[in-house]
């Protein structure tokens, strides 16, 4: 499959500048994909985020540095990107639980992380319900936040949003003008142009807007819509 042999090359491009400034805007375009879904696909596929895993990658590098050379640790810093040794100490007991001074020693009990490889295994033992529909375009209103494209903090504040939404009883007023399908309550991720995005939690609907509510159009388009049953946050449907 071309996607998996895309995220397989990203990878290879990440680990061949380990020691040199790694860009997720090419490490994306490897990928084809936009930064923000490439980070989101990494994340969900490896069960870590691309930010830990490169780091974790670095550390385990920097620790055969450490006991097979005499590189200064100020000098394994600087290779490995970090702007001081105070930083790169701090990455490194992160990763290893001991300094890196304390790595030198031959019984020194270390942690090493290999590289990652995508591949897909078919088992078939559990299906998945899914349709594919073209959908003519649809408004959303709702309420709104704007965060830079950064997937570790935006995993950290998009449930903030929503318990914030939650906490303050606004989910039942934006319920109430849903006239349109898709039906329910959806949570949208618009905008995405690599830098920053809009994060919608928001109805179907053509009601005019009162003034603390966004709106934003979803053209139309051909959809792969998956089922998924079960309490949330467990389940959630994305759209």
């Amino acid at each position: 499959m071309d996607w998996l042999d895309n995220m397989n090359k990203a990878i290879e491009y990440i680990e061949s500048n380990l020691t040199d400034e790694i860009s997720y805007e090419r490490a994306s375009r490897i990928a084809c994909c936009s930064v923000f879904h490439f980070q989101r696909m990494f994340s969900y596929i490896a069960g870590v985020s691309l930010s830990e895993y490169i780091r974790r990658r670095k550390m385990t590098l920097a620790a055969f540095d450490l006991q097979s050379t005499e590189e200064l640790v100020i000098d394994l810093s600087l290779k490995y990107g970090y702007e001081s040794p105070t930083a790169f100490n701090r990455a490194f007991q992160g990763i290893h639980g001991i300094s890196p001074s304390k790595a030198r020693k031959a019984d020194s009990d270390l942690k090493a992380y290999p590289k990652i490889s995508f591949t897909i295994s078919i088992k078939g033992e559990e299906q998945m319900n899914y349709r594919i529909v073209e959908k003519e375009e649809f408004r959303i209103i709702g309420f709104k936040e704007h965060y830079e494209m950064n997937v570790d903090e935006a995993f950290a504040k998009v449930p903030l949003f929503w318990q914030k939404i939650i906490k303050e009883g606004r989910v039942p007023k934006i319920l109430s003008m849903m006239n349109k399908k898709p039906s329910g309550l959806l949570g949208v991720s618009t905008c995405m142009n690599g830098k920053d995005f809009d994060y919608y939690i928001a109805v179907a609907s053509d009601i005019p807007i009162r003034e603390d509510l966004s709106e934003y159009k979803i053209p139309s388009g051909t959809w792969a819509i998956f089922e998924c049953i079960g309490p949330m946050p467990d389940s959630i449907q994305s759209l």
